[in-house]
């Protein structure tokens, strides 16, 4: 049973594949009675899917996403669904009065993402050494192969956000988490803000067929994962540090867009009107009268007259749209 957070920290190969052999061996709970205590490598998958799938939208289908690893878990600990996502609220402080161990566990590897990476790998050789293949133990941040693991849409919380969100929510999460310091408490929040905000992020690349919803532009990453060095960015409608913890995660709250498209509808000189037609600030029509770039990035096509999504897609709310047209565009 581990009992030091280096069980988890510092996890060998070969520690991974002992728990791996037990897990093989291990059955199903009998129905009334305790399930036995999760191994670690248990808790590091547990926390690798908060990377995919919001724990409390569990099944959801109001947020379009890659398919969730939580049953190929469950099946693969012997456990029930629901153990699954009781142990990634653990993690990541939302359940009152959790495990302190879940949390400083989270808490360390959210904060540093190459440490994240590196452990994530050994969990996955563990469990092939041990027999379980992809289909039994998915790969399901894709970087098993090769590739380095990278959070999503990180450029929109900027320091002043997350001073913002830590001053509102930093009393009410000590109060839930007694045990916990200002210092771990503070790492915490900041942790599954950046959580959230890539979540929301890929859920809102998958939303809008990834490519950009003003002109089409496309490029997927390798094995057409998320799009590299931001030439494709999920940004909120509504501004996260304007935005509460659960309009921050919703889908209907972003859009996909290209580096210039982006950045103009980020600063007001693009909108979107309720029926999803795009609106052009007079400041960019008058500059394109003058800037061969401007009159490029307004030019149809490839530039869009109304914003597209797939078939199936959740489309912007109004509420969101109507906030940006009130707070952020130019007249």
């Amino acid at each position: 049973m581990p009992n030091a957070l280096t069980d988890y920290l510092d996890l060998s190969v070969d520690a991974s594949f002992r728990q791996w052999r037990e897990l093989a061996i291990r059955r199903d709970a009998a129905p009334g009675t305790r399930q036995v205590t999760f191994f670690p490598v248990e808790t590091l998958l547990c926390l690798a899917a908060m990377y995919v799938v919001d724990h409390r939208r569990f099944g959801s289908s109001s947020a379009p996403s890659a398919r969730s690893p939580i049953p190929e878990l469950a099946h693969a600990f012997h456990r029930p669904p629901s153990s699954v996502l009781a142990k990634m609220a653990n993690i990541d402080g939302s359940r009152p009065h959790g495990a302190r161990f879940d949390v400083l566990v989270g808490t360390a590897l959210r904060g540093d993402p190459e440490h994240f990476e590196a452990t994530y790998r050994t969990v996955l050789a563990g469990a092939r050494a041990a027999g379980f293949g992809p289909t039994a133990v998915p790969d399901f941040l894709g970087i098993e192969q090769g590739g380095r693991f990278e959070l999503l849409g990180q450029e929109e919380i900027t320091s002043d956000a997350i001073d913002s969100m830590i001053e509102a929510e930093l009393a009410a999460m000590l109060a839930r988490h007694e045990d916990l310091g200002e210092r771990d408490t503070t790492r915490l929040l900041v942790s599954a803000a950046r959580v959230g905000q890539h979540r929301f992020a890929k859920d809102v690349l998958i939303n809008c067929g990834r490519e950009c919803v003003f002109c089409g532009f496309a490029l997927d990453g390798p094995q057409g994962g998320a799009p590299s060095s931001g030439l494709l960015r999920a940004s909120h409608i509504k501004a996260w540090r304007s935005s509460t913890n659960l309009e921050r995660l919703d889908v209907a709250n972003g859009i996909a867009a290209c580096p210039t498209h982006d950045a103009a509808f980020d600063v007001g000189l693009l909108g979107i009107s309720a029926d999803l037609s795009v609106t052009v600030s007079p400041r960019f029509k008058a500059a394109g009268t003058t800037n061969e770039g401007v009159r490029n990035a307004l030019r149809s096509p490839p530039f869009r007259t109304r914003i597209a999504l797939p078939t199936g897609a959740v489309e912007p709310s109004r509420a969101y749209l109507s906030w940006h047209a009130a707070q952020v565009f130019v007249r």
